[in-house]
């Protein structure tokens, strides 16, 4: 469902939760969610990572650009839950940079691909389980709803505010 961010007094990050929880009921579904989206965030990232630029950038330029315009969304719609999401991003871009100066780049683009697909199924496994579309389908924003969601739900076990 596609969100109308001009028509309550809730917070956007609010009416965002709100809405994407609404296709995530099914408590099979959300534990496929807190593991399958941090590895498709990682796989993303080390996908990014690994695109070929020559001389032109230093490596991982483009998951590097990726990043901070997701950490700045995220930032945007709660500082609490936008440091937090930017810490694991760094340290996903930590793990990233590790596999690819140990094992090389073509590990990195193989696991990343190997991660992003066994991922998926997870999250389309999920979905089978709520009877429900992935949120995306209905607005691609979802898919950086999605990791601060997950965040969010640590938050709450943390009696963190966000």
């Amino acid at each position: 469902m596609a969100i109308d961010m001009t028509q309550s007094s809730e917070r956007p990050i609010d009416r965002w939760f709100s809405a994407y929880s609404a296709d995530h009921q099914d408590m099979r579904n959300q534990q496929l969610h807190v593991l399958c989206v941090p590895a498709i965030v990682w796989s993303v990232m080390a996908l990014l990572y690994a695109i070929p630029l020559g001389d032109a950038l230093p490596a991982g330029s483009v998951a590097w650009i990726a990043a901070v315009l997701t950490m700045a969304f995220w930032l945007r719609l709660s500082i609490p839950l936008g440091v937090g999401a930017a810490v694991c991003m760094l340290a996903s871009l930590g793990i990233t940079e590790y596999v690819r100066a140990e094992f090389g780049i073509l590990t990195l683009a193989v696991s990343a691909v190997v991660v992003f697909v066994v991922a998926w199924i997870g999250q389309f496994i999920g979905h089978a389980y709520e009877g429900k579309r992935p949120s995306f389908f209905t607005d691609l924003v979802y898919l950086l709803i999605g990791p601060i969601w997950v965040l969010g739900k640590f938050y709450r076990r943390q009696s963190w505010r966000f």
